[in-house]
């Protein structure tokens, strides 16, 4: 893949991470109106999304850590998965969580390739064996 493939990837990985940490997972740990009715409507408490926070930060900065990557696009996929069931459980636009899921897979296969093979079933590398001279 080329060198700006693998840019673009870094660049939406990292606008992945800011939208996390600095739009959703701020909301969960700052005051604002009506936050405790709007937490109680999908099913929790503030501390409880305080601690949700805490995960949603943590596995989003783990896609940034290249050898920890694809872990944590299994984790922040997990998180996403659960968003939209909360989301759709209260009859909310469950939308962004997916759009966000698809996003990180595209940019983790922009950065490494191999996740786009084993994802389409394209060609794998495999090791050839060497005999002795």
């Amino acid at each position: 893949m080329s060198k700006t493939a693998r840019i673009s990837g870094w660049v939406l990985s990292v606008l992945i991470t800011v939208f996390l940490i600095l739009v959703s997972a701020t909301g969960k740990f700052t005051e604002w109106k009506d936050k405790e009715e709007m937490f109680a409507r999908f099913g929790f408490t503030t501390q409880k999304m305080e601690a949700i926070g805490v995960v949603e930060v943590i596995v989003a900065l783990l896609i940034l850590i290249p050898r920890l990557s694809f872990i944590g696009g299994i984790l922040l996929t997990a998180y996403l998965g659960g968003a939209t069931v909360t989301h759709v459980r209260v009859d909310d636009p469950y939308y962004m969580p997916i759009v966000m899921g698809v996003l990180l897979w595209i940019a983790l296969g922009l950065r490494e390739p191999e996740i786009f093979r084993l994802a389409f079933g394209g060609p794998r590398k495999t090791a050839t064996p060497q005999l002795p001279n």
